[in-house]
Order: structure tokens, then sequence, then C-alpha cells
């Protein structure tokens, strides 16, 4: 029972973490008790006491069925459990459930086993472990189709040989001169330390001489194709399981000093169990990175807080909060709130919507340049609940 424990807190250390530390040492169990069931009939899933490993984050999870509608959604509001550091479970890394590990990698693993768990594996040997297993090799995956084209990038969909799961493959595509773009370079580094139920995950980086591919957990929709799919009018049930999601996911950056900065239905994906997850983190921010002001030109148009667009360079979460309200009122009447064509007019719609801010409203709004250069009428607000009756 101690080679087995040493067994799996070595290989714990060698790849990276994409499922929680229970299932993927649950897996790996069921892997090496294959593996050596004449010499270890006793030894099974019911021997190993992981309930404590399990992260605190409480699970969205259905409660059965793979084919599963929102409405059929129900949620697993876990206990906080504690991480036991006697078990060496420390590093953020971890073993997919369902990878498939090579026969001569289990050999050459459970050959050089040690008897005492060593204190700390370096960088290195962790990058040969992951390499032998075929993480960072484009070999490793396979492209099925294309599902998009953007300025730098391509998305394909995939399928992975070391699971044998369907992936997104975003391809970058690297300039000589200039490298990566920074929209790549900020979702690699941000994705990394994210891990949640309703934010995409990063399985693999792949770096080669002419591109950055980046491998991305596949979802097979987003909330603008849902919508289209319902001709535009959701169930208010399932309205309220997407929000409590969005916000679940939100949440999680917000504590973490990120912001998305690009809240729209096209970056929300869904899956067939209803699941709903924040993706493409080109455009986000880590607050704690100090600087005096950041860009304007971030959010879609039509998802813009009024403030962002009259050229504020000092903004916080609130510019996140706004296209949620944004997504919460297209999800309930089945159009854009605001579906403007310019700043001028994108502002425009707010303000008859909303009323013309004043400085009883908004504090210091008449000094504000823009706002005065484009001599808005005084509209009053609208009560929003005569535009969503629902």
């Amino acid at each position: 029972m101690n080679k087995m424990k040493n067994f799996t807190r070595r290989f714990s250390l060698s790849v990276p973490r994409t499922e929680t530390i229970e299932e993927s040492i649950a897996e790996f169990t069921e892997q090496y008790n294959q593996k050596n069931s004449r010499h270890s009939e006793g030894l099974g899933h019911s021997h190993l006491q992981l309930s404590h490993l399990s992260p605190g984050n409480p699970a969205l999870s259905p409660s059965d069925g793979e084919g599963m509608f929102p409405t059929e959604l129900h949620y697993r509001n876990a206990g906080p459990r504690r991480l036991s550091m006697d078990q060496h479970m420390g590093k953020p890394f971890s073993l997919p459930v369902d990878l498939r590990l090579p026969p001569e990698l289990l050999d050459k693993l459970q050959m050089n086993s040690p008897d005492e768990f060593p204190k700390q594996e370096s960088r290195m040997s962790r990058r040969a472990s992951l390499s032998d297993i075929g993480f960072g090799k484009l070999e490793s995956y396979v492209k099925l189709e294309k599902l998009g084209e953007g300025t730098y990038s391509t998305v394909f969909k995939g399928r992975s040989k070391l699971t044998g799961n369907l992936v997104a493959l975003k391809e970058i595509r690297l300039e000589h001169e200039e490298g990566a773009p920074c929209t790549a370079i900020r979702e690699v580094s941000l994705l990394k330390n994210l891990k949640h139920a309703n934010i995409v995950t990063l399985h693999d980086i792949i770096h080669t001489e002419y591109s950055l591919t980046l491998v991305f957990e596949y979802l097979d929709s987003d909330l603008k194709q849902y919508l289209d799919n319902c001709g535009n009018l959701m169930c208010m049930h399932n309205v309220k399981i997407f929000m409590f999601q969005l916000l679940r996911g939100l949440s999680y950056c917000h504590r973490r000093k990120i912001l998305h900065r690009d809240l729209k239905p096209q970056n929300l994906l869904i899956n067939e169990k209803g699941e709903l997850k924040l993706a493409d983190f080109g455009l986000a921010r880590a607050k704690s990175v100090p600087t005096k002001t950041y860009s304007n030109e971030v959010v879609t148009l039509w998802y813009r807080p009024p403030d962002v667009l009259l050229g504020s360079t000092e903004y916080s979460t609130p510019i996140d909060m706004w296209g949620v309200g944004c997504i919460l009122y297209e999800m309930s009447t089945g159009r854009p709130m605001f579906p403007g064509s310019t700043v001028k007019e994108e502002l425009h719609l707010i303000f008859r919507f909303l009323g013309t801010p004043t400085e009883e409203t908004w504090p210091g709004i008449s000094s504000n340049k823009e706002f005065r250069a484009y001599g808005f009428p005084q509209y009053r607000a609208q009560p929003l609940k005569s535009h969503t009756p629902r």
C-alpha cells in the first residue's frame, strides 16, 4: 500500500491539472490495479480514502445522463474539504481522469518508483514526464474540421490521442518579427491559473516554429447559437440556470482580480449537459498588474458600458457586470439590449432607455468633453419591467 501511495504521489507531480486530484488518482489507481491484479486482488477504489482531497469549490453537476438539457440540471453544494498536506498534494498538477497512459511509461514509472517520496521534483524532470506522455506534441492531436477563423488564429475541432476525447485546437500564427500576439500571451498566462467548472479548461500548449496551438476542452455550442436554436425565446428557468453559471464563473475571476473585458453570448460556451463556461480571455486583464489606466478599446460595442464609451480608462469589475446585465436582457427578450453600430448610436440607445445622465445621477458627467460634444437630448428613464415582462 505504501508503494502504491508513493507511486501515485510521484506521478501526480508530473502531469498538468485538468481534473480534480480525486478523479485523477482514482483513474490511475484503476490502471494500476488492472496491471497488478494478480498480486493485489484486495486493492480497490474503496481502500483509497480520498474524500478529503477534493477542492473546496462546490461543483455544478447534472444528476444523471449525458444528453441532459439545462432544465434538468441540479446543483450539488458540497461542504468545504481540506487538502491533507501529508499527502504531498500541494502541487497544482494532477492526472486527467481519462488519460490513456502508454504501457511503457507505466513500466518506467513503476521501476523507478522510490521508496521515499522526493521533497521536490525539478521543472525539467516534470517537463520530461509530460513529453513522455505526449503533451506539447502536435502529433498527439488530430484535426477534424475548421470551426472558425480570426485575424491571428484559426480554431479547429479535433480529437486527442491521449484521451480519445474531442478538443478545440486554437492555432495562432506566429510572425518572425512580431512573435505571438499579446492576446494569446494573456490568454495562456491567465487560463493556466483559472481552474473552475464555469471557465473553459486549457488542456495543453504546443509551440512550433510557425504556430502556437492552444488545446481547449470542446464545447459544441455557445449562448448565441443556443438562442438562435430556440427561436430567441428561452425558458426562463434556463435563463436563471445560465445566469447562475455566468455569475459563478465571473465571481471566481473577480476574486482573483481578473477582468474578462469581452463578455458577450459568443464567448459563453455551452455543452450538451447545459453547462456554461466563460471563454476567450484574449482581452482579459489582471488588475494585480501595476498600471494607472487601462485601454478603453475593449468589450464588443453592444456590451460596452457608457463610461468606457465616453473614454474612461479607469475601471474595475463593473465593466464585466454591465455586460452581464445586457446578456440577461438578451436571454429574457431574445434581442440585444443596445445594438448600436457606432459609439454615438450606442450611447444614444443607452440614454434613451436608461435616461440621459445628469450631475445628480452621474457626478462629473457635465465636465466630460465627449458627452458635451454629442449633445444628447434629455431622455427620462424607462422602467425595465415594461421591456422585459417575463
